[in-house]
C-alpha cells in the first residue's frame, strides 16, 4: 500500500479530519510563495513593509508592496486542491481548514469552516476610527486608500509582530485538538503559532498526513504519512480515493 492510499484509509476511518495549509496550496492559482524566489520577499524587505510599525511610520511606501499584493491576490483562484477539500467537507469528512493564507481561495471554493490564522484581504480597516471596507469599496478611493475620517485603510492581514485575531488560535487548537486525522497541505508549519498545531493534533492522537513538494522539518518528527507532490495533485488524488473514485 502507498502513502496515498495509506493516507485514504486513515481518513475514512477517522471520525474527524481537519485541515491546516499554507503557501503551497495556493501556487497553482499564481500566486507564488512570499518567501520564494518569485515572492515578494526576493524584493520587499518583510520588516521594512510587513510590520504594523512600518506600516504607521509610512503607510504610503508600505502600500506600493500591498497594491501589488492584491493585485496578484485578486487575479487568483482556486485550484484543483481547494476543490478537492470542499468536497472532503461537504461529504462530512473534513470537519474545519485553518489556513496561514491570506488570499481567501478557500471560501471563494466554498469551503464553509475557515479559520484565517493571518487574517484575509477581502476587506480592510481603518487604523484610526476603526471602520471597515470591502475591497470593493476601497479600490474606488485610490492608492493608497483613505477613509473619511482622514486616516488611511490598511488590509485585515496579520502583518509581522501582530497578534493574531482575538480568539482565532483558541479555535484552532480546538478543531486541530478533536480531529482524528490532521492534513498539513502546503505548508512546513515553521511560523508561530501555527506551528503548535500538528503537534497539538498528535499528542491528542491524530494521525498527521502531510502533503507537501519536498520533506519538511515536520516529515521526520511529528508526520505519520508523508505524500510528495504538488498541493493541486495530491490533494484531488487524495480525495478522489477517499471517495473510492
Amino acid at each position: 500500500m502507498n502513502n496515498l492510499d495509506r493516507a485514504a484509509a486513515a481518513i475514512r476511518r477517522a471520525p474527524r479530519v481537519a485541515v491546516l495549509t499554507g503557501a503551497g496550496i495556493s501556487v497553482a492559482s499564481g500566486i507564488p510563495d512570499f518567501r520564494s524566489a518569485a515572492g515578494l520577499w526576493s524584493r520587499y524587505d518583510p520588516l521594512e513593509y510587513a510590520t504594523l510599525r512600518a506600516f504607521r511610520r509610512d503607510p504610503r511606501k508600505v502600500w506600493r508592496m500591498l497594491a501589488e499584493m492584491l493585485e496578484v491576490l485578486e487575479a487568483a483562484r482556486p485550484n484543483a486542491a481547494h476543490r478537492a477539500l470542499v468536497h472532503l467537507e461537504t461529504a462530512g469528512v473534513v470537519q474545519g481548514i485553518v489556513t496561514q493564507n491570506i488570499d481567501g481561495l478557500h471560501q471563494q471554493a466554498g469551503s464553509a469552516t475557515v479559520l484565517e490564522f493571518h487574517g484575509g484581504c477581502r476587506s480592510l480597516s481603518c487604523l484610526g476610527c476603526g471602520r471597515r471596507y470591502t475591497r470593493g469599496e476601497a479600490r474606488a478611493l485610490g492608492l493608497p486608500p483613505p477613509c473619511g475620517c482622514g486616516a488611511l485603510l490598511k488590509p485585515d492581514i496579520v502583518f509581522f509582530g501582530e497578534m493574531i485575531p482575538d480568539g482565532l488560535f483558541d479555535a484552532s487548537r480546538r478543531l486541530t485538538a478533536r480531529c482524528a486525522v490532521l492534513l498539513v497541505v502546503g505548508t512546513s508549519a515553521e511560523v508561530a503559532p501555527a506551528n503548535q498545531l500538528p503537534w497539538i493534533a498528535k499528542q491528542h492522537g491524530a494521525t498527521v498526513v502531510e502533503l507537501n513538494v519536498e520533506e519538511t522539518q515536520l516529515t521526520g518528527t511529528v508526520t505519520d504519512i508523508f505524500v510528495q507532490g504538488p498541493a493541486e495533485a495530491t490533494v484531488h488524488a487524495l480525495a478522489a480515493a477517499v471517495s473510492g473514485e
